[in-house]
């Protein structure tokens, strides 16, 4: 999905904006549209959204890929925008507006380029596979958590569907070998 904006074309970029923080970052639709080139920071030499401030209010910092950047980069390269909200609106001739997006806006866009792959997709789709694919790949529990702005962890393995794994359990990774006499 994420490849599918047209590169060429400011909406192209900017979309990619978009669905880029959406997986990439595991932002809720309200945070990408209201996002400012003010909170994309370096922290501890990774480029980072930080005093992301989202549902109760709750404030974090969330790591963010390269790859995101560098949509987010190409998208402020094109417009000449580097401070204030980072996604605007374009009009029909491709042309920037001053007005921002709306979470509305984003979920529209997420809509459009779902129904060109021939699939049903929202925002949070891909906020829940963003963590989906963190945990699969052996991100901490407690990270994803810190990520998504969860207030618990019990929040989070609800999201995930977190289940017991006979195959692979924690004890299985424990590092002692002790022999049974």
């Amino acid at each position: 999905m994420i490849a599918a904006p047209h590169p060429a074309t400011l909406k192209g970029k900017r979309d990619r904006v978009i669905l880029a923080l959406l997986l990439g970052c595991g932002l809720r639709r309200n945070e990408v549209a209201g996002l400012t080139f003010e909170e994309v920071q370096q922290r501890d030499g990774r480029w980072a959204i930080v005093d992301l401030k989202g549902k109760g209010n709750r404030v974090r910092t969330v790591p963010m890929p390269g790859w995101a950047k560098v949509a987010t980069d190409h998208w402020a390269e094109a417009t000449g925008l580097s401070s204030g909200r980072i996604l605007h609106a374009i009009n029909k001739g491709d042309h920037l507006m001053h007005a921002g997006m709306s979470p509305q806006s984003v979920f529209m866009t997420v809509q459009a380029y779902a129904r060109l792959l021939g699939i049903q997709a929202a925002p949070h789709d891909l906020r829940r596979t963003f963590a989906k694919l963190a945990h699969k790949g052996r991100a901490a529990l407690e990270q994803i958590q810190l990520s998504l702005g969860h207030a618990t962890i019990l929040t989070t393995e609800r999201y995930l569907g977190v289940r017991q794994d006979l195959n692979d359990a924690p004890c299985d990774h424990l590092g002692l070998d002790v022999q049974a006499d």
